[in-house]
């Protein structure tokens, strides 16, 4: 008889525990949105900058091949900087789609 009291407390106690637990698992961590974010942003960045600097190595050897310096250098830092941007906004467009779906399944 004298366990009861403590067995009903602990008792008590691991309920409210257990429920805790299945609140604290249920939310979903803020952090990981602020780092996708950030991650598709770098992941622009890194697309445009390797756009610009393919195309400005390709102007570069064909320029040194043909020794024609600033001909063939202008032109594919231009196409390369145009692919880049390309990329970018694909890649955008893949994001916006994403959140888009998120949005319509969270609305249902």
């Amino acid at each position: 008889m004298t366990n009861d009291p403590n067995k009903a407390q602990l008792d008590a106690l691991s309920e409210r525990i257990e429920g805790l637990k299945k609140t604290s698992q249920a939310e979903k961590p803020r952090g990981d949105e602020h780092y996708s974010g950030a991650q598709q942003g770098w992941r622009m960045v890194t697309e445009l900058v390797a756009g610009l600097g393919i195309g400005l190595t390709i102007g570069y050897g064909l320029d040194w091949l043909f020794g024609t310096l600033p001909i063939f250098l202008v032109i594919f830092t231009l196409l390369g900087f145009a692919a880049g941007v390309n990329v970018m906004l694909r890649t955008a467009k893949e994001v916006q789609n994403e959140h888009l779906a998120k949005a319509a399944n969270e609305k249902d």
